[in-house]
């Protein structure tokens, strides 16, 4: 079972001091993808220059209170975690309102979602005035982010390891409140394995998602988020060799007590499982798109 964290102060537009170094103003767009809101991170000290980390949706409400956030502050960069409309859109207003520039990685390989099931889809728009690769290192006054790099949730999806506290700021890489979608064509969940292994790897001691609280035990919540994962792949191969053919067939067994709602969602994960049997030789597409085992 995934120790899932769920409950946390905040209000939406306020401004939180969540550690010494870093402040949270989650946005007012809750919903059953962003959970209570896209939370946007300052990084830096009361009266030194800050890091704005995923600036949010286009909503005039939420510049305004990162605006009132930020005070007199010089706002020295402006780093996007990857170009999804409840992270990214934001960005350019900041950018034009605080002379900030804009780092992020590279536009997404492809559309982002198989459908219109997540509304969560890229902002068309995004262009970053620095393009990161990962490992990257953004230095401000008393703090230092390391870009690292965290395919899969999306093609172009960075995280950013805060040195001083030995914090990850992940995105929608690792979130404490439910496990992540993985949509083709561009997610992909062999990349997003790989990506969890790399944050596993780092022993950080607090993660910091975009959507929801902390998680300040990593070790355990990640280690049974990816068994979660591998063992989904697996009820997925069994579903494929009993007969079902397609992720819309696979949902219903697999995600009965789940409110159907989420079941297009649900669909877009399994496809990515469906998609990795392939390449593990464990399953063959069909011309007309379905699956069979290999």
């Amino acid at each position: 079972m995934i120790p899932f964290v769920r409950d946390f102060d905040f209000a939406h537009g306020r401004a939180d001091q969540v550690s010494p170094r870093i402040q949270r103003v989650v946005a007012n767009n809750p919903g059953p993808f962003t959970f209570t809101g896209t939370g946007t991170y300052l990084v830096g000290w009361k009266d030194g220059p800050v890091a704005i980390i995923d600036p949010g949706p286009d909503d005039p409400a939420h510049l305004d209170a990162l605006t009132a956030a930020i005070g007199q502050r010089r706002v020295s960069h402006i780093l996007v975690t990857h170009s999804h409309r409840d992270h990214a859109p934001l960005a350019l207003p900041l950018a034009r309102q605080t002379g900030a520039p804009i780092l992020a990685t590279r536009p997404p390989r492809s559309q982002t979602h198989a459908s219109g099931a997540v509304d969560e889809d890229d902002d068309a728009g995004f262009q970053p005035d620095v393009r990161l690769e990962g490992g990257e290192v953004i230095q401000g006054e008393g703090w230092t982010l390391e870009a690292i790099f965290t395919p899969g949730h999306a093609s172009n999806h960075m995280a950013f390891g805060l040195a001083e506290e030995n914090a990850l700021f992940c995105g929608d890489h690792v979130m404490g409140w439910s496990t992540t979608v993985v949509a083709p064509p561009d997610g992909d969940m062999t990349a997003y394995l790989a990506s969890l292994d790399r944050v596993i790897a780092g022993d950080f001691q607090t993660l910091w998602p975009t959507h929801g609280p902390p998680i300040t035990d990593p070790g355990p919540f990640l280690q049974a988020y990816r068994a979660h994962r591998l063992a989904r792949e697996v009820q997925v191969e069994a579903r494929l060799r009993a007969g079902d053919g397609t992720a819309a067939q696979i949902v219903p067994s697999l995600y009965a007590s789940v409110d159907p709602a989420l079941w297009p969602a649900a669909a877009l994960s399994v496809e990515a499982h469906l998609l990795r049997l392939v390449r593990l030789g464990l399953a063959k597409r069909e011309p007309d798109g379905g699956y069979r085992p290999a």
